[in-house]
């Protein structure tokens, strides 16, 4: 067997149907097989068999909720398996143990092994080719706990073949609508595709059709179904550009809880309380769905002490998602990529730089709700530069400043992010925001930009 660099690992993986970068096709059981996947993974002794997994679905809010339960498992001694896209800046980063993506020559030596059960399975795709590598890989590291971020929907995702201990759905909204559904009800049902019969569901807080979908097919497999407002409720306290605290209660606790707002806070009965360094209220409500599945793990025989949480919510890491590159000059980058994101992009503005002025940096793929995106975030942002990723999705800058021009701001058309970061820079004002926002993968070369702008200025600082 001959083995791949990892450069020719990438190309030959990328030579396979990529249905990331396609902006038309048809999201249905003709074309996204469970049974290949499958396949492949019974030919190689079923690796996805041989650990516990955790499973999130959702439309926002995944890879953050993952992350945290990640952390959590590993400060309890787990050796834990992560499996997220897309990624920020390299591929590797899909697959981690540990916190520790695979090594390049590693991943180039695993896909030149499983070459051969690739191409006597007929049309497997890139992703689902990258997933079966991930489930072998984690069965060779002899990961304990395998936590896996559904890709898209999640009943015909590649990830849906495992028999996890718990499904977890964090927030649901409008996105790949074209492939989902027009309505929320229909991307609800296709999320709660991973639901398993009698397998515990923890849900996040969703409007109300997407609640009765969900609750339906639960109860129709007999899935007990734990839902985070309603069963389990959170608040946040303070908050800072380092961290906040959450505090999370069961609701046989609320009377205790009111109780304890009351009396101003005493010590007789405390919340459950945590502190996480990712920001914006939404991270609030990821926290508190995260520890929900914590204590459902926790039910199905892991020893997690409360301590063990705490620390791994306090050392979770999750990059790309409201985070401050800067503070002199505040530069944010996030990775808003639909209307129910830019919204929370907007609240998460207010809350931490109220009436400050925002030069915002946008770039998004051609095929999502850039006029929904605009609504809510352009009237918080006193300029606007347009640029696009390196990416085949990328839609063109002078589209976005044309679907701008409406909201009467001054808009500079820049071709890549770099110049772009280096115009706003030269441009700030003082207490001004920079904000960098419109997708991932706008928010990944950023945040590469960024760094190596940083190592540049300390090697000419030692010079």
């Amino acid at each position: 067997m001959k083995t791949m660099t990892y450069t020719e690992a990438i190309d030959y993986l990328y030579s396979f149907v990529d249905y990331s970068v396609k902006r038309k096709y048809r999201y249905s059981a003709e074309v996204f097989q469970l049974s290949r996947v499958e396949q492949c993974l019974h030919a190689l002794d079923d690796p996805h068999l041989k650990y516990r997994t955790v499973h999130v679905a959702g439309t926002k809010g995944k890879g953050s909720t993952c992350s945290m339960i990640t952390s959590a498992l590993r400060a309890g001694g787990y050796r834990t398996g992560l499996y997220t896209s897309p990624h920020l800046m390299r591929f590797t980063e899909r697959f981690q143990v540990d916190g520790r993506e695979i090594r390049e020559q590693a991943f180039a030596d695993l896909l030149s092994e499983i070459k051969p059960v690739v191409e006597a399975v007929p049309d497997l795709t890139t992703y689902e080719i990258a997933t079966v590598l991930m489930f072998l890989y984690f069965a060779r590291e002899n990961v304990d706990v395998a936590v896996l971020e559904v890709g898209l929907g999640g009943r015909l995702d590649a990830t849906n073949v495992v028999e996890p201990d718990v499904c977890v759905i964090t927030s649901l909204s409008y996105d790949h609508m074209h492939l989902l559904g027009n309505s929320l009800s229909d991307i609800a049902r296709e999320k709660a595709g991973i639901i398993k019969p009698g397998v515990p569901v923890v849900m996040a807080p969703q409007q109300y059709e997407a609640i009765r979908v969900v609750e339906e097919v639960a109860k129709e497999l007999k899935s007990p179904l734990l839902k985070v407002g309603q069963d389990w409720h959170f608040s946040h306290g303070s908050r800072n550009l380092d961290s906040q605290i959450v505090f999370i209660w069961s609701d046989a606790d609320t009377p205790q809880m009111e109780a304890y707002i009351e009396s101003g806070c005493g010590d007789e009965w405390i919340p459950l309380r945590y502190e996480i360094p990712l920001l914006g209220y939404h991270q609030v409500i990821n926290c508190a769905t995260a520890r929900v599945a914590l204590e459902v793990l926790r039910e199905a025989g892991l020893n997690l002490a409360e301590e063990q949480i705490h620390e791994g919510f306090r050392k979770v890491e999750w990059r790309g998602r409201f985070q401050v590159l800067s503070r002199d000059p505040i530069v944010i980058i996030d990775s808003a990529h639909n209307r129910d994101s830019a919204l929370r992009l907007r609240i998460a503005l207010d809350d931490y730089f109220p009436g400050q002025k925002v030069t915002l940096i946008f770039g998004a793929s051609a095929d999502k709700d850039i006029t929904g995106m605009f609504s809510d975030l352009l009237p918080r942002v006193s300029r606007l530069i347009t640029t696009r990723a390196d990416h085949p999705r990328a839609a063109d800058p002078k589209t976005l400043a044309g679907t701008a021009s409406d909201y009467g701001l001054p808009v500079q058309v820049e071709p890549d992010i770099p110049t772009s970061l280096d115009k706003a820079l030269s441009m700030v004002r003082p207490d001004e925001v920079i904000l960098v926002a419109g997708s991932i993968f706008i928010a990944g070369e950023a945040i590469s930009y960024w760094e190596s702008k940083q190592q540049k200025n300390q090697s000419n600082q030692q010079d």
